[in-house]
Formats: C-alpha cells, sequence, structure tokens
C-alpha cells in the first residue's frame, strides 16, 4: 500500500512540474512567435503563438547596424563576466570573514553591512561620488562597481560557510596554512554551490542592467546591451509618435511591437544558455541558503 501511495505521489508530482514548465515555456513561445509576426497582424489580432503573417523585418531593424549591436554585446559579455567574478570574489571574502568565529570584530561589521540595507545617502550623492570623487565618469568600471556588492548575497554565503565544519580550519591551521590560503584551497571548493547560486544572480543583474549606463556613459562605445536596446526603443517610439504628429496615414509600419519582442529574445536568449551549467548547483544552493540560519 505504500508503494502504491509512493507511486501516486510520485505522479502527481511529475505531472505537477510538467504542467510548472509549459506554463514558464509558454510566455518565451509567446514572445518568439510575436517577433516574428508582423506589425500589423499584431495590431489588429493581437499576439498569437503561431506567426500567421511571418516577417522578420524586427530583426533587420534590430541588426541594422551590426557594429554597434556587436558592440553592445561584447561591451555587456564583458561587464557580466568581470563583474560576476569580482563580485564572487569580494563576497565570499567577505562572508568568509564574517563567518570566522575567532573575528572579534565580525558582530559589528556584520552590523555595519546590515545598516546600509536600511538607510543611503540618495541618488545625488551616489552620484557625485561616481563621477566627481571616483572619477568613473565614461569608465568601463562605472558598469562594475556599483552592484559588485549585495548585503543579501554576503548574508546567504556567510550562512553557507558557517555551516562548513570548524574542524577543517582548524587541522589545516595545524599543518601551517594561512587565513588566504584556506580560504583558497579549502572553502572556495567546499561552497561551489553558494558560489554558483550567487555567480547565477550577479550575472543576471549584470546582463540586465541599463539604469547604471542611462547615469554614468554616454561613451557610445561603452554602452551595454540593454541600454543600447532601450535607446533603439526610444527612438522608434519618438518616431511614431512624430509621424502620428504630422498626420502620417501610414503609423504601423514601423514595428514597434514585435520590435519589442525582437529585443527581449537578443536580450536574453545568450544569458539562458549559462543556467544549464549552473543547474545542479543552482538548486543545491538555494536549499541550503534557505535551512541555514
Amino acid at each position: 500500500m505504500k508503494q502504491l501511495d509512493r507511486k501516486i505521489f510520485s505522479g502527481i508530482g511529475y505531472v505537477s512540474l510538467i504542467m510548472l514548465a509549459i506554463l514558464c515555456i509558454i510566455p518565451f513561445v509567446l514572445v518568439v512567435s510575436s517577433s516574428l509576426t508582423e506589425e500589423t497582424k499584431i495590431v489588429t489580432d493581437g499576439y498569437q503563438f503561431i506567426p500567421t503573417a511571418f516577417s522578420v523585418e524586427a530583426y533587420i531593424i534590430l541588426f541594422k547596424y551590426p557594429k554597434e549591436m556587436i558592440n553592445a554585446y561584447l561591451v555587456t559579455i564583458g561587464v557580466t563576466v568581470a563583474g560576476t567574478l569580482l563580485g564572487l570574489f569580494l563576497t565570499s571574502m567577505t562572508a568568509y570573514a564574517l563567518s570566522r568565529r575567532d573575528f572579534k570584530w565580525r558582530n559589528k561589521f556584520s552590523f555595519f553591512f546590515f545598516f546600509t540595507t536600511l538607510f543611503n545617502g540618495g541618488l545625488v550623492p551616489w552620484y557625485l561620488l561616481m563621477v566627481n570623487y571616483l572619477q568613473l565618469k565614461d569608465t568601463f568600471a562605472a558598469l562594475i562597481v556599483p552592484m559588485m556588492l549585495n548585503v543579501f548575497y554576503i548574508i546567504v554565503m556567510k550562512s553557507f560557510m558557517s555551516g562548513i565544519p570548524e574542524a577543517i580550519v582548524e587541522s589545516a591551521k595545524i599543518d601551517g596554512a594561512g587565513d588566504f590560503k584556506i580560504y583558497t584551497s579549502l572553502i572556495l571548493p567546499l561552497s561551489k554551490p553558494a558560489l554558483a547560486t550567487i555567480g547565477l544572480f550577479l550575472a543576471l543583474a549584470y546582463w540586465n542592467d541599463w539604469y547604471n549606463a542611462l547615469l554614468f556613459v554616454s561613451n557610445e562605445k561603452l554602452m551595454p546591451l540593454q541600454y543600447y536596446l532601450y535607446k533603439m526603443l526610444g527612438n522608434m517610439e519618438g518616431m511614431r509618435k512624430a509621424m502620428m504628429g504630422a498626420g502620417a496615414v501610414v503609423t504601423t509600419s514601423i514595428p514597434t511591437e514585435s520590435l519589442k519582442m525582437a529585443m527581449t529574445v537578443v536580450a536574453t536568449g545568450p544569458i539562458l544558455l549559462a543556467y544549464p551549467f549552473v543547474q545542479k548547483y543552482f538548486v543545491q544552493g538555494m536549499t541550503i541558503g534557505a535551512v541555514k540560519g
């Protein structure tokens, strides 16, 4: 009887997961289909799962200037890789120091980090700090520095590292290993699930970021993909409104709706490829981070 109950429970679980997966895939299928549909068809019939009037005009407009698009991709990839690696390094080092019971200042530093989640100086002081004092205007670092450290990620990493047996650190110290050697040779390899989880969150944040580019970047060669697409969409909307203001009849010839969907495909496609490589660590890291105090 128990075996039958287990099979029924497993069957319900599998069916529920399949249904949930389908619900997650459906919006992306709709986005891809809409990006391949003529603008007039979207305006008259709405979004459809199967394109009734196939068109690649939105993608032609997106890649009309391939050099700018490729440059935006390269900037975004560079920012994502550099920011994720630096963010993981600083986050894990900070979390390791705060997780050490023999660090007498760890409670004071923990309060200092937590305090920053409750209060901040605001946009204007932050902008003045970045531009006037750090001199990061129109630099590659302006896209990396603001998001390198996140207090929530430090807390998650600290909780994970606190679960690593203290005997491992003590035995390494007996063998003569220093703190940095213990951190790089023992703690980091044991923290792969948490590193993969936080690394994925950091990579997504850097990949989707456009706000920092809006504030600190005016050089077109430093524009990331999201900000480049944001500006392109703004230009298209401006053209459409100008045509309507001038009394033009052919206002639907500008593929604004299908262009939005094409931008979504272009922006989200590459980052989806990174998820399968960290999936097993992602699930394990989220589970452990959720149960640790």
